[in-house]
């Protein structure tokens, strides 16, 4: 049988040969990230991570950018193209449809989803990925890992594995990638949304500020679309998951 496109750029025979050395220790990959800090690029960090939970590929994926469409959402990656460039798409659909209320619960915690069926997957690559979603600042970051479809996933090894890509991205400045305006919040803005948070409707701030209600709610307005949120609680849900109020 010929291999697929796919398998001629990434065989199996490869993944293998990097999940054969998941032996390590917790206490082992904290020293050699600590190792790699500082002196190698995010993905020779991500890479240790992937070895250590017996995955066998990584995608480190942006929360905040995915909204934009296209590959900007991609901080660092090793996945082979075709399955990025589909990902994408699946990517923000699922950011839109999650709330704020479920996008704090998840954080740390291993969730699994589909790769879909017309996706060719190298033989022997289970078609379901992994994904472990962690803050970096204000940032929200989601670790994929693709795995061998004989590999069960340990849901401790996986915890781990967040909490230290949050510290591996943290120290590296691809993280940075497009620190836009556009995402961040003017003062005013953020006034407007410690008086939501307080429990105050548009007509008390805009008193409280001396400026007009129509003006608060175009602010109110500009928050719920900087945040991705819907309603003016999963803002209050955002602001407080980020330490903004």
């Amino acid at each position: 049988m010929e291999m697929s496109r796919v398998d001629a750029v990434w065989s199996f025979e490869t993944a293998v040969s990097r999940v054969s050395g998941r032996g390590i220790s917790r206490e082992q990959l904290i020293r050699r990230l600590g190792e790699l800090a500082g002196r190698s690029g995010l993905g020779s960090g991500l890479a240790a991570l992937t070895e250590y939970v017996g995955a066998t590929h990584y995608l480190l994926a942006r929360h905040d950018l995915s909204q934009d469409g296209g590959l900007d959402f991609v901080v660092c990656s090793d996945w082979p193209f075709d399955i990025v460039r589909r990902l994408s798409g699946i990517v923000a659909g699922l950011n839109a449809k999650t709330t704020e209320l479920e996008k704090c619960l998840a954080v740390l915690q291993p969730t699994f989803q589909t790769v879909p069926d017309d996706i060719d997957l190298p033989r022997g690559v289970s078609r379901t990925y992994c994904a472990v979603t962690f803050n970096v600042g204000r940032s929200r970051f989601s670790l994929m890992l693709l795995f061998p479809a004989d590999v069960i996933l340990s849901q401790e090894a996986l915890r781990d594995v967040a909490v230290l890509a949050g510290y591996v991205a943290s120290l590296k400045t691809e993280v940075g990638i497009r620190q836009d305006r556009e995402f961040e919040l003017t003062e005013r803005e953020l006034e407007c949304l410690f008086w939501i948070a307080e429990g105050k409707t548009s007509e008390e701030i805009a008193v409280i500020l001396g400026i007009s209600r129509n003006t608060i709610n175009n602010y109110i307005t500009s928050v719920m679309r900087k945040t991705a949120t819907r309603t003016r609680s999963e803002a209050i849900a955002h602001a407080v998951r980020n330490n903004l109020v």
